[in-house]
Order: structure tokens, then sequence, then C-alpha cells
């Protein structure tokens, strides 16, 4: 098959320019690139959507760019908010550019002559302001650009769209402009909410150089009712373990929605799509082997497959009984910071399970909570030195969200 109706099968396509040209484009290697901005010190599940089609893309013998936005990231991307992002310095920026390029050797080459990463700081922070704005600010039409949907919401706020803002389209189309100088890309990808900075990009390309330049965007990850996919009690459903364990992340993709199964098989995993349609149309009581399968496959893919197995034995053990599971997320605790504040709520905090105080206390009011497999009811309670065993002390929240406290 070729690799857009590969793409397409899968569900990533939402929209392509200039689709019979870009189908004959990629009959023949093609070098093609993403950006990510780098607004955080990992990746989340938003950037996976991406990443997998990427990976497809190399497969089928065309080269990625991973592009990290060490300088679009100077003026935040206004697509999709309703308020400007906070500014970062370029310390707190490159330090996250350099833990990005390491969760990304996960999913793709990089070996010699494979897919490369790029930092587009290395020439956007050091550009002239008149001669930019001479040579690239004058292929702009302001008018184009305030109908961009990327600007709409902004527009419409309360604090407006600043100026900074607005040259972000400039910025991410001068990004392709010279990735075709320097590497001949002639295709940038990414999600839906980029459509109209990634047609600036093209346009630039093909009015400035005279050169043939495409768009390609893929679907968001949203739930069967529109709603985005990722969000947990926590925050962003981050690929790196340290912000959410394997564990939960295994949970996340075990506990969705049924009619979001098939969809997420497709997207987030490699399996055949006759297994993908065949898992999907599963019902009943037996579309939770379809979700233990998707759960699986990707976080053997996020996290490796050692940390997969550990994950499933440790969601079997806990829906068996087995409560005491080597491999349920654990967090140690000495006996001076228990002495120094052993309240119940203060655990359901630490270890995770509650965003705060005011959470944790609603949760054990709730009858939500567990020690040790008894109900607690007390938002005063206690945890004492006596209540560990050999093996810990498992606390719950809810049905399937659980951690092992260690006593040190």
């Amino acid at each position: 098959m070729h690799i857009l109706d590969i793409l397409k099968e899968r569900g990533f396509i939402a929209q392509t320019t200039f689709e019979d040209e870009l189908y004959k484009q990629l009959e023949e290697p093609t070098t093609f690139y993403v950006g990510f901005d780098p607004t955080a010190d990992s990746l989340h599940i938003g950037h996976y959507i991406p990443i997998m089609a990427m990976a497809h893309m190399q497969k089928a013998g065309h080269k990625p760019i991973a592009l990290m936005g060490g300088g679009t990231a100077m003026i935040g991307d206004p697509s999709g908010k309703t308020d400007m992002r906070k500014m970062m310095t370029t310390q707190t920026i490159d330090q996250n550019v350099e833990c990005i390029k390491k969760q990304m050797s996960r999913f793709l080459d990089f070996s010699e002559g494979q897919a490369i990463i790029v930092n587009n700081g290395d020439w956007l922070r050091n550009l002239n302001f008149i001669e930019f704005m001479r040579d690239i600010g004058s292929m702009f039409s302001v008018n184009n650009m305030l109908r961009a949907d990327c600007y709409r919401a902004r527009m419409e706020s309360e604090n407006g769209l600043s100026f900074l803002e607005f040259t972000y389209m400039l910025m991410q189309s001068y990004d392709f402009l010279e990735l075709f100088n320097r590497y001949g890309c002639r295709l940038e990808m990414g999600g839906n909410d980029q459509w109209s900075n990634m047609l600036g990009g093209a346009d630039l390309v093909r009015r400035k150089l005279g050169e043939k330049a495409f768009a390609c965007t893929f679907q968001l990850l949203l739930t069967h009712d529109g709603k985005k996919m990722g969000k947990t009690e926590k925050g962003a459903l981050w690929l790196d373990p340290n912000k959410c364990t394997p564990y939960d992340f295994y949970q996340y993709w075990r506990n969705v929605d049924d009619k979001d199964v098939e969809k997420c098989l497709g997207l987030l995993t490699f399996l055949p799509m006759d297994e993908v349609r065949r898992l999907g149309a599963l019902e009943g009581s037996a579309i939770n082997e379809a979700k233990k399968v998707l759960a699986y496959e990707v976080t053997k893919l996020v996290h490796g497959e050692e940390e997969a197995k550990k994950a499933a034995e440790a969601a079997a053990a806990l829906f068996a009984g087995g409560a005491n599971s080597a491999n349920i997320p654990t967090f140690e605790l000495t006996s001076d910071e228990l002495a120094a504040d052993p309240r119940l709520s203060t655990m359901l905090v630490k270890s995770g399970l509650c965003k705060g105080q005011n959470d944790a206390r609603t949760q054990i009011k709730a009858n939500a909570v567990s020690v040790a497999g008894a109900k607690v009811t007390d938002e005063a309670a206690i945890i004492t030195a006596d209540m560990f065993g050999e093996d810990g002390l498992m606390i719950q929240k809810g049905k399937k969200n659980f951690r092992r406290i260690i006593l040190k």
C-alpha cells in the first residue's frame, strides 16, 4: 500500500495540500519534518500521534526530521490557547530539548543517514529583524493571517493577541523554508491544530523558491464524543516514567471507553489492521481483552516490553485481589517523614493518587479510599508504623488506583 493509504486506513490523516501531487511525491524517498515545541521536559501522549506517523513514514522509506522548537518556544504557539503562554528562559528551553531528544530515540531510527533531530533555535535566535521582515514578512497577508484558526480564539479572548504571538506563523513558516534549503525537506506533518501555520510554510517555499512543498495534518487524539484524550487526574499523560509510571500509563489505556478501542489500536500500535478490526469488533465483556492488548502494546512501545509485562501483571494481580504485587507503583517514606505528618491525606498526595489535600479529603469522605484493603472514611485518619507489613502498606483510591508505601 502507498504510505498515505496506510496512514488513512489507520486513522491518521486529517487534511493534505495538493493530495494528488503528494501521492506522486511519496512514491520516491522524501524528507519530511514534524515540529515539537519544548514547553516541558517530556513529550506527552498528544505528541505520540505524529511520532507514530513518523515511524510509519520511516518504515516506508522516507526520512524524518524531528524539529525541536528551541527558537519558536521563545514566542509560544497561540494555537488552541485563550491566554499567552508563560515565557521560558533559553536555559529551560535547551534543557527540555535535550530531554525530548532522548525520548525520541525510542520511536525513530537515528542511525547514520536515517532520521535526524534539528533545533530551530540554530537559525531563529540570531535573526536580523529588519532583514527577516523584508524577506519573509513581505510574503504574508495580514488579512489572511487574521482569518486563521490558530489566531481566532486569541483574538476573541479577554487579553487579545500579542504581536509577539502574531509572528509565530512567520517563524514556523520560515522553519520549512530553512529545512528545504538545508535538507531538501518537502513535507511538513503535524497535528490538525497546526493547519494554518503549516499552510503558511508550504506556501512560502512554493512562492519563494518555486519548489513543490506540502502539508499534511493528523487527527487529534479525541474520544468518540469529541473530548481530548490523554488527560488524567494528575494532568497530561506523559511519556516520561518519572511523570507517569508505566503502571498508570497502562491503566489509562486499559480503561478507555469501548467505543474508542479500535481507533486507539489503529493509531497507537503497529498491529495489522485486520487484527485491529477484529479486536475493535468485540462486544460485551470480550472487549476487555482488546483493551488489554491496547494497553500492553502502547506501554511496550513507550516504556519497553519489560515494563509493559510488569504493568500487565500488576493489573492482573490487583484485579484478582493480590494487592501485594511487586510491580505496583511504590514510593518510599522515612520514619521521620511519617512522624512529621502521618495523615492519610498526605500519603495520598505524596503517592500521586490525589492532587492535593482538598482532593484527598474529598476522596476519603466519598468512601473512595482504602488502606490495606479496608475502607477509610475519617478525613483525619493517620498512618502509623505498626500498619506496615513486610511488603509495605497498600493504599487504594477507587477501584483501580493503587500505591504501595515502603517505610524506610
